[in-house]
């Protein structure tokens, strides 16, 4: 849901804000096997990573994995680090080993700039990471609260688009201008004394305002290496029209193109996700869904073959 500081002049850059949602999700199956072998959704990317987890804990034998659910990659949802952690989780298990998230991000080299996705797998909620502090470590979940069970999130998928990833958000990172100091300061306000207080007291309009704030003067902060506020045109349009429907707290998921509003309730949810099909879905290419707040982290089971 946005970044803090940017500037970065107390030490620490970035600090990052964000909910786990129950949908998308990530499902994995694992069990034994000869090697490495991966099938289903994103299935090269989980076996990538299984790989890189045997060499890196020196684990003698293979593992099968079905990929039975994923998060759509290079959506701004995260889908990588939670497929990783679910790989790397499963395996952990699987072999006797008594590993943490934190020790498996290391490993695969993944949240060094945001903690969300650590804080998040392993506990669900709301989320703020301390920022990071440029050492390589994961940043710190510095709060987290419980998300209001009513309100849901209508998202807004551009088909047509894949937000950025790889070295060229490392390219666009390196390319941006410094954020101004003063701005950094606020958008700290924004989150301690407006959003935290929000979800703490489900006060929507409180939270939505902070959410919309930050995500409008981090938006226009990346509009010269995205394109503009958001990535893709189509869902600002959405997100346009959604904020002249009274919702303050809508934006960008990360580098996108995914978008979100948060709603107070199911009910107008759904009736602002149909009526956006029938203005902006075919136009645009656009697909829509409506998420609830995850509350609790991973869930690992242990599966047993029938006799």
């Amino acid at each position: 849901m946005g970044f803090v500081d940017l500037h970065g002049g107390v030490g620490r850059r970035y600090g990052s804000l964000g909910l786990a949602l129950e949908e998308p999700f990530t499902r994995v199956r694992l069990r034994p096997a000869s090697g490495v072998v991966a099938e289903g959704p994103d299935a090269a990317r989980a076996a990538r990573y299984a790989t890189a987890l045997a060499e890196c804990f020196h684990l003698p034998d293979g593992v099968r994995i079905e990929v039975e659910a994923a998060i759509p990659p290079h959506a701004g949802l995260g889908s990588g680090t939670q497929l990783a952690l679910a790989v790397g989780t499963g395996m952990a298990r699987l072999c006797g080993l008594d590993l943490r998230t934190a020790d498996i991000v290391a490993a695969l080299d993944r949240g060094t700039r945001s903690g969300l996705g650590i804080g998040l797998f392993d506990r669900g909620g709301f989320v703020v990471d301390g920022g990071s502090a440029g050492d390589g470590v994961p940043p710190p979940v510095i709060a987290r609260q419980p998300f209001p069970s009513e309100w849901r999130l209508l998202l807004v998928f551009d088909r047509g688009r894949e937000g950025v990833h790889g070295e060229a958000e490392i390219e666009k990172f390196a390319a941006l201008l410094e954020f101004p100091e003063a701005d950094a300061a606020e958008l700290c306000r924004q989150v301690l004394m407006c959003a935290l207080p929000g979800v703490v007291e489900a006060d929507l309009d409180a939270f939505g305002s902070a959410v919309g704030r930050i995500q409008a003067r981090v938006g226009d902060h990346f509009a010269g290496v995205q394109g503009g506020r958001f990535a893709s045109p189509g869902v600002s349009r959405v997100l346009e029209w959604l904020g002249s429907h009274g919702l303050k707290g809508v934006g960008q998921s990360s580098w996108g193109p995914t978008g979100f509003a948060v709603c107070p309730s199911e009910p107008m949810a759904n009736r602002l996700m149909v009526e956006a099909e029938a203005r902006f879905g075919s136009e645009f290419g656009l697909d829509f869904a409506i998420a609830r707040g995850r509350n609790e982290g991973a869930r690992v089971e242990a599966a047993h073959p029938n006799p």
